[in-house]
């Protein structure tokens, strides 16, 4: 099949750009959802209650040990019939950020433990409270290790979202199977939904080396 360039930018391009909105909303709601679920299961899972720790240390198990798109569907299917009805959209947001999540809590709890244990001790000595603990010391020293890690996930996550066109969410892979149907020309839609992905992986890998080296930068003065 021939290149048709008019077709792709008078009708290619304009789907894929609004699937983009899509995709890119996804992505932070995701990725934002995950790091703070994230970090509250890091918090119980290093609490000092034995209980809290294996019941969590089970349920990130679970979530990690099962296919991110088998709890798609479960949530899109289970949640009505517990009452909760949500738009697939959320659905989706919520099933990838508490996929990811159960993944970004063990990224956490690596950093939290890498730090020093003199470090602790120290801050006890100067009398300093959990809060200025964590925000002096601890968070300063854990963040640099583990922010490839997250940009790691966060690009996953930008490359999961397709995922989503399982359940309906007109994000940028279902707009081009539509434009494909509707036009029998997938070659077009598929190429350049292609390249969107590899183009913003591309610029979201540079971005999150650049926050890495500025923050080792920080680190070391």
């Amino acid at each position: 099949m021939d290149w048709d360039w008019n077709f792709t930018l008078t009708i290619v391009l304009p789907k894929l750009l609004q699937g983009l909105k899509i995709t890119v909303i996804v992505t932070i709601a995701s990725f934002t959802l995950a790091a703070v679920l994230g970090l509250a299961l890091m918090l119980l899972r290093t609490s000092g209650n034995r209980l809290v720790q294996i019941v969590v240390s089970e349920v990130v198990e679970f979530i990690r040990s099962t296919p991110l798109l088998v709890q798609i569907f479960f949530l899109f299917y289970l949640l009505p019939d517990i009452g909760l009805t949500l738009p697939p959209l959320s659905t989706g947001i919520l099933a990838i950020g508490i996929y990811y999540a159960a993944l970004c809590s063990e990224v956490f709890r690596a950093g939290y433990l890498a730090v020093p244990r003199g470090q602790w001790e120290a801050a006890i000595a100067l009398n300093l409270n959990g809060y200025r603990t964590l925000r002096d010391i601890v968070i300063p020293q854990a963040l640099p290790p583990i922010v490839p890690s997250l940009g790691n996930y966060l690009i996953v996550i930008f490359k999961e979202t397709p995922l989503l066109s399982f359940v309906a969410v007109s994000e940028m892979v279902q707009q081009a199977k539509l434009v494909g149907a509707q036009y029998y020309r997938f070659t077009e839609a598929l190429t350049m939904t292609g390249l969107f992905f590899l183009i913003l992986s591309l610029v979201s890998a540079f971005v999150v080396r650049r926050v890495e080296i500025r923050l080792n930068r920080r680190l070391h003065r």
